[in-house]
């Protein structure tokens, strides 16, 4: 699907706020409710827009140490990939999750309440998986930037 202005304006109106009413979008873009709508509908069809979510702040989640963790597989083979990124899932302390080049094979964003709540993740849950070869640990001092959103 390609995108035409009015889909970028209505996707970067939806990514600030994606309660905004279809009403205010068309007052915004200077279309009707029904055009609007219609627009919205096509994006969430043609899976531009994949999902609402609610953001959540970290620190009243009780969630406000961030670490990256780079996580290197004793072997690279199929098994132990498969199987490190199906348990990965299921650590709720992840946030993402991703495959890198480079030293280590993954990148890990990870959100815990505070340096004993990652010595606790890391010893109880990451490295007690056995295809673990080693991890390497960097502790976020400050956000400058932290946005979901994909302003086109």
């Amino acid at each position: 699907m390609k995108l035409d202005l009015t889909d970028k304006k209505l996707i970067n109106i939806l990514q600030i706020d994606s309660k905004t009413t279809v009403k205010q979008i068309a007052l915004k873009l200077n279309l009707s409710p029904t055009a609007i709508y219609e627009r919205i509908k096509k994006l969430e069809k043609n899976k531009v827009i994949e999902s609402y979510v609610a953001l959540i702040d970290r620190e009243k989640a009780g969630r406000s140490f961030l670490v990256l963790c780079q996580v290197r597989l004793v072997k690279h083979n199929n098994t132990f990939i498969s199987k490190f990124e199906k348990e990965v899932l299921q650590f709720g302390e992840v946030l993402e999750c991703y495959n890198t080049s480079g030293d280590y094979d993954y990148t890990l964003k990870i959100a815990v309440e505070n340096m004993k709540g990652y010595r606790k993740f890391l010893n109880e849950k990451l490295t007690t998986l056995d295809y673990i070869g080693s991890t390497y640990s960097t502790f976020i001092i400050s956000e400058v930037k932290d946005s979901t959103a994909i302003l086109l």
